[in-house]
C-alpha cells in the first residue's frame, strides 16, 4: 500500500484514467449529479492518491493559491465504496494538508465540504466560514484550515 503524489504532467494515461473513473463513480453517479467532472482545474493540480491491488482505492487533488481560490484548495475527495469506513479518507486529507502546508508552504487550505462531512472536516481542522449554499443541488459549505 503506497501513495503516489503526481502532477498532471506525470500522471500515466492508466492512472488518470482511474482517478477520473472514480471522481465520476462517485461525484456522478452515486450522487446523482449530472455536471461537468472536467473542470480544467486538473492539469494544474497535484494528485495524491492510494491505489490497492491495482485499483484506485481514493485520490484527491491539490490546488495551489490563485488557481481556483486566493488561497490553496483541497477538492475531489474520493474513497471507493469497498473502502470507506477504513479511515483512509482521514488519512488521505491528513497527507493532502501536510503536503500543502510543508512542501507547498501555504498558510490556508480552502475547501467547498459538502454538508454531511462537516464533522469529519471540523476533525481535521478546517472552520466553517459561509452559510450553506446549493452546488449542483447538493448542500455545500465552505471552510478553511489555517496552520
Amino acid at each position: 500500500m503506497e501513495w503516489s503524489l503526481k502532477t498532471f504532467q506525470e500522471l500515466t494515461n492508466d492512472d488518470l484514467y482511474a482517478l477520473l473513473k472514480l471522481r465520476v463513480d462517485i461525484f456522478v453517479v452515486e450522487q446523482e449529479c449530472p455536471y461537468p467532472e472536467l473542470d480544467n482545474y486538473d492539469q494544474w493540480a497535484i494528485h495524491y492518491f492510494l491505489k490497492i491491488a491495482d485499483e484506485m482505492a481514493a485520490n484527491v487533488r491539490i490546488l495551489p493559491a490563485g488557481s481556483k481560490f486566493n488561497e490553496a484548495s483541497i477538492g475531489r475527495v474520493a474513497v471507493a465504496e469497498k473502502f470507506r469506513g477504513s479511515g483512509l479518507g482521514k488519512e488521505m486529507m491528513r497527507k493532502a494538508i501536510d503536503y500543502t502546508t510543508t512542501v507547498l508552504d501555504e498558510q490556508q487550505i480552502k475547501i467547498q465540504a459538502q454538508e454531511y462531512l462537516k464533522q469529519f472536516y471540523s476533525d481535521l481542522g478546517f472552520i466553517q466560514i459561509s452559510d450553506p449554499y446549493l452546488d449542483d443541488g447538493i448542500p455545500h459549505m465552505d471552510m478553511l484550515f489555517d496552520k
